[in-house]
């Protein structure tokens, strides 16, 4: 680093105090989950806000915070140096991020609006998932914004952001949304991994958010800056060849924790074929956010097509949102991923680990489990305190009763439309197979099946 970028840096590399401290985050003793220093689990439910800190002044980034938060969202993910020309085309307050275009040269204007959202989010409970840059700035492959980093500038810029944010509820998430085609595109991230570290202390955990179809693994498992594996399962509706990647990464060694970072958005032109396929909607986002979690992810991100390029007319629209996002962020499919996260917290969470055995396969196995939109998936205590599984269909299904322990189990029937339990009954455990059918016979009401080793007296899945 020479001594002009340095000087840049430390006159430049406020730290920024979060108003209410967040405890530090850390990867738990299983290499499974996120957790707090303290030893509490954290459930990772995050939106998809690549355009928070370009697009939105205060007022608006405030609505949206509050609005999230309202709905239980934990982290917030979106870009400093935006995708959507984001070097070029100022924020709300008509200022660029770096003077000239230099990584050497943050322009604290800029800066000073990036860390009244952190703050705000950080207040409300909220950490920011933030992408130092999108990938058109180290690799063109779409978008608008010319390459403006090499592996010395990239280091410099990430110590500087590691400086400006080290006190503050923060994940890092390296890429964006391309892939890594050469050595110097390899060489830009861990250089900039190198320089959050630096400029952190290693405060914050890493992550790499990558392009559609792939995952962080097949570039940087084995990197000692990357604590945890992120997918971009796409935008797509089916299990197989997409969401059941999320077991394959899960199954790598060594062991990370792995969620997907970009799963289908609701409101987005299914498969990028609008004409063909329409778009998504709260079911299709609903069954991504249980095929990864009964997968092995330790949580999930959603995302809204309108939401994520914080669209509103006249700004030029990217694939054709249905409705500006101050309308898009009310939308149903986001209420309900709380529902998600509230099972998951009302078992034990440390020790979930996922099981396809739980489902007997059918006679016609593209049945049940099924295949496509279709796909059952299972989930269980590594002790057999519980198991459930995930139905997106109303079929009738059979599950090994070997996989709980337990002389008896209770079992549930929970909705992930509305987050309300319903109570089948207590049974003995004969170690079995037993078939359940769910309440509704529709193709998109899912139903998540809940069995529970009665000795353990948990209470209504959903309910902590």
């Amino acid at each position: 680093m020479t001594s002009r970028c340095l000087s840049l840096v430390v006159s430049l590399a406020v730290v920024l105090s979060a108003p209410a401290a967040m405890p530090r985050l850390q990867v738990s003793e299983n290499r499974r989950f996120l957790m707090t220093a303290d030893g509490a689990p954290f459930f990772w439910l995050a939106d998809t806000a690549w355009e928070l800190f370009h697009r939105l002044d205060r007022e608006q980034a405030g609505t949206y915070l509050r609005n999230r938060a309202e709905r239980g969202f934990t982290v917030v993910q979106a870009v400093v140096l935006a995708e959507l020309d984001g070097l070029n085309d100022p924020n709300p307050y008509g200022h660029r991020p770096l003077l000239d275009n230099d990584p050497a040269r943050p322009n604290p204007a800029y800066f000073e609006h990036v860390d009244w959202i952190v703050n705000r989010a950080n207040a409300l409970g909220i950490r920011i998932g933030m992408l130092p840059t999108w990938g058109d700035k180290w690799n063109k492959k779409w978008g608008v914004g010319p390459e403006v980093f090499t592996p010395a500038s990239a280091e410099t810029y990430g110590e500087f952001l590691g400086r400006r944010y080290r006190e503050a509820g923060i994940i890092w998430i390296l890429g964006g949304d391309r892939p890594v085609e050469s050595d110097l595109h390899r060489e830009i991230i861990k250089a900039m991994a190198k320089g959050l570290r630096r400029g952190d202390g290693g405060t914050h955990l890493i992550t790499f958010h990558p392009s559609g179809g792939s995952g962080s693994a097949q570039y940087f498992h084995n990197e000692d800056w990357l604590d945890f594996n992120m997918r971009q399962n796409g935008h797509v509706t089916e299990f197989t060849g997409r969401y059941d990647q999320t077991r394959v990464d899960y199954d790598r060694t060594p062991v990370k924790p792995v969620l997907d970072g970009e799963p289908i958005y609701e409101d987005h032109p299914v498969s990028f074929d609008a004409g063909k396929l329409g778009h998504s909607i709260a079911a299709d986002v609903r069954r991504p956010l249980y095929w990864n979690l009964f997968n092995g992810a330790f949580g999930h991100t959603y995302g809204h097509h309108s939401v994520w390029q914080m669209w509103a007319p006249p700004r030029k629209a990217i694939n054709n949102p249905l409705m500006p996002w101050n309308e898009a962020i009310l939308q149903p499919g986001a209420d309900q991923m709380r529902h998600g996260r509230a099972l998951m917290e009302s078992r034990p969470f440390l020790s979930r680990v996922p099981d396809s055995e739980i489902v007997v396969a059918d006679r016609v196995p593209t049945s049940v489990p099924g295949t496509g939109r279709y796909h059952f998936s299972a989930t269980r205590d590594a002790s057999g305190a519980y198991a459930m599984v995930y139905a997106p269909v109303g079929r009738p299904f059979a599950v090994r009763l070997s996989k709980v322990s337990g002389e008896r189990i209770k079992a549930w029937w929970f909705n992930p439309r509305n987050g309300k339990a319903r109570a089948i009954g207590t049974f003995p455990n004969d170690g079995g197979e037993r078939v359940f059918t769910p309440p509704d016979a529709g193709e998109h009401l899912d139903w998540v099946l809940v069995l529970d080793d009665a000795s353990r007296r948990f209470g209504p899945p959903g309910r902590r």
